[in-house]
């Protein structure tokens, strides 16, 4: 688990994927889901496995959510939908992996290499191919795509007043390559991707600030949630309006959590806005 030595008396953490970077749609449709449809023959209802996909990792208070618990939950969507049903082809969600998801805190790559090495077990061994499909694919199609504007600015901005750290799920390596190819990698102390821990267990650095000194960054309800258990505050960017968040953010939002005037009402005006982006349920019936 990464400790930081604090430098500053605030401490920022900082999403990635859909927060900082426009990838989320570009990793999910081009990467994600056509090594799932691959990987897990999901060919025959290929429209109805990339809907459900995408809902879970794009358009639901699910965004965000690790790779592996992200998979179970569109491979649920997909096991209620009639379309699938009618077409006879069974949707199967391997119970060893929901052991492993149960067991580990850590999910990523080596862990998951580590437990199919111990196991030898099929279904494990097949979800990491899919998943090393996916790093390849990503390392292969993602480039090119700046920050939002204001990113760089609003770092800049805290820079010298705040320890910042990269809290994310996506894998370190692909974090580390997105970062230093655009220059903001100079602004944060720490990149901790999905091998390092989860979003709540690198939080945990927040215990080392004063209250009201800690302040996460995300575009997804498991961000908050990371942040709440921690008992930093929430900075939401909202899916689909986030330059203009960005600049709120640089505008007034730093500014308030310097000065201590985040906490209260601006943070509840904050979450209730956030609240109303992504639904809890998708707009096709199941059974």
């Amino acid at each position: 688990m990464y400790e930081i030595a604090p430098k500053h008396p605030f401490l920022v953490g900082i999403d990635s994927d859909g927060c900082t970077f426009d990838t989320m749609e570009l990793k999910h449709k081009e990467c994600f889901i056509p090594n799932i449809i691959n990987y897990y023959g999901l060919q025959a209802v290929s429209k109805y496995a990339r809907e459900c996909a995408e809902f879970v990792n794009l358009y639901s208070k699910s965004r965000g959510i690790n790779r592996f618990p992200a998979l179970i939950e569109a491979l649920e969507w997909l096991q209620k939908r009639p379309e699938v049903i009618a077409r006879g082809v069974k949707i199967e969600i391997p119970p060893s992996l929901r052991q492993w998801l149960k067991e580990e805190t850590k999910l990523g790559n080596p862990a998951l290499e580590a437990k199919v090495k111990a196991s030898g077990d099929k279904a494990l061994t097949e979800c990491l191919a899919w998943s090393k499909a996916v790093n390849k694919t990503v390392d292969e199609m993602v480039r090119h795509v700046p920050p939002f504007p204001y990113v760089d600015a609003s770092l800049k901005k805290l820079q010298g007043k705040a320890d910042m750290i990269v809290c994310s799920a996506t894998p370190n390596d692909a974090l580390k390559k997105e970062w230093s190819e655009h220059g903001i990698d100079q602004y944060v102390t720490a990149i901790c991707g999905q091998e390092v821990g989860t979003k709540k267990e690198v939080l945990t650095n927040s215990q080392k600030y004063a209250p009201s000194h800690t302040l996460m960054i995300g575009d997804a309800p498991g961000d908050y949630s990371a942040a709440k258990a921690n008992n930093c505050l929430f900075y939401p960017i909202n899916p689909g309006n986030e330059d203009a968040s960005w600049k709120r953010f640089h505008d007034e939002g730093i500014d308030r959590f310097l000065n201590e005037t985040f906490a209260g009402e601006y943070q509840k005006m904050l979450l209730a806005e956030f609240d109303s982006y992504l639904p809890e349920k998708p707009s096709w019936k199941g059974v």
